[in-house]
């Protein structure tokens, strides 16, 4: 998400009484039982030692995880802990914030209902929303999946955000969000440039609710958590979080970090950023989604169209945007998938091209280019050499 209290440390800052502990926290590894293994079990050794720089990094997450997977080869590596107060390892099946790589979801319920037909890539927000203000009904489902619409961001609005720190825990209307920038004009020609917008996702659930008169949850259970076996994913409205979850910590030394989790109420991101999962099943759907295997070849095509843009955070290597996923460009080879941070997390889920070949990675602090450059340099350049991991021959 671009700059907004919903991606910049959240003043809420209460005492805790423990510090993080500097212990790394060794990864499960489950490797082929032959030569390869020794070799395997030597970079997971490096992966590890980077993993623990960033965890003892000023302002670095108290935990961190990373699953990488080959066909039905499945390495997880992680350093810290996933709750400081106990000081339990963080598992592939707790559950977290997974922001903005939400978007993702959005995307991959437009492009089925594009493939049925209910859709059209071309639709604009007058056909399909045409109670949204005159001046936005160019904008087309296309630009608002690429981040080329030109709609202002409502977590910008100066109401939503006096609403929002007056009460963290404010229950939104999420499908009125757009009402906050209502009054706006766009802020350039549609499909001229390229600005990472939290509206865009926001008109992309709207519209795939328009067409089909389903809820958007309900689109989501039906077109994505059930093809993909996705079983403890969800999209909330509260704050609260299904145990057992992966704490999202506010680190600012010198101060103690302060566990953010549930500092913040998930209606006011809905189709943006509010959907909790696990590192297992995001897994799971960035295999699937980043492969194609929701969409046909023709909507596949035009997903993978791409632009100049990065995502928010920027990830690993060179970035360009398509329809609702990232290509990145590393020194090692291309993947395919989506960032997000959120007062707490910071996340990647990456995926060659043909989808066997996977990474999710997951911080439990947040890191951006607004709060933390220089730790999101030092991110980007590990998730670089964990793509490099995957895409080893």
């Amino acid at each position: 998400m671009p700059s907004s209290p919903l991606s910049r440390r959240p003043r809420l800052r209460v005492p805790l009484g423990a510090l993080l502990a500097a212990a790394c926290l060794t990864g499960v590894v489950s490797a082929p039982a032959d030569a390869t293994a020794s070799t395997d079990r030597d970079h997971d050794r490096a992966l590890r030692k980077q993993l623990d720089d960033l965890v003892r990094s000023p302002g670095g997450p108290p935990g961190v995880i990373a699953v990488l997977r080959r066909d039905g080869d499945a390495r997880v590596v992680r350093a810290g802990v996933a709750d400081i107060a106990s000081g339990r390892p963080i598992s592939p099946d707790d559950h977290m914030r997974i922001a903005s790589t939400a978007k993702a979801f959005s995307g991959a319920v437009a492009l089925r209902l594009v493939d049925k037909g209910a859709l059209r890539l071309s639709d604009t927000i007058g056909r399909r929303l045409p109670s949204l203000p005159k001046k936005w009904h160019a904008v087309t489902l296309r630009q608002l999946l690429n981040h080329t619409s030109g709609l202002p961001d409502y977590t910008r609005s100066p109401e939503f955000l006096r609403i929002l720190t007056a009460d963290p825990h404010h229950r939104f209307d999420s499908r009125r969000l757009l009402d906050y920038v209502a009054g706006e004009p766009l802020l350039f020609r549609p499909g001229s440039r390229y600005a990472y917008s939290n509206s865009d996702n926001i008109a992309v659930a709207l519209m795939a609710e328009a067409v089909t008169g389903k809820r958007y949850e309900d689109l989501l259970r039906g077109l994505v958590y059930r093809p993909l076996g996705l079983r403890d994913t969800s999209l909330p409205q509260g704050y609260r979080l299904p145990e057992p979850y992966m704490h999202g910590y506010d680190v600012e030394p010198p101060n103690p970090p302060e566990d953010v989790s549930e500092a913040l109420s998930a209606s006011g991101v809905w189709a943006s950023g509010g959907i909790v999962s696990t590192p297992a099943d995001m897994t799971r759907f960035v295999r699937g989604y980043a492969s194609g295997s929701l969409i046909s070849p023709a909507t596949l095509r035009e997903q993978r169209r791409w632009v100049d843009g990065a995502s928010e955070p920027a990830g690993p290597g060179r970035n360009a945007a398509g329809e609702a996923i990232f290509r990145y460009t590393t020194r090692c080879g291309v993947v395919l998938g989506h960032t997000g941070n959120f007062p707490g997390y910071t996340q990647l889920i990456a995926a060659t091209p043909d989808g066997r070949r996977s990474l999710t990675f997951s911080l439990t602090t947040q890191v951006n280019k607004e709060t933390k450059p220089e730790l999101l340099a030092k991110l980007r350049k590990v998730e670089e050499d964990f793509v490099c991991s995957l895409l080893r021959d």
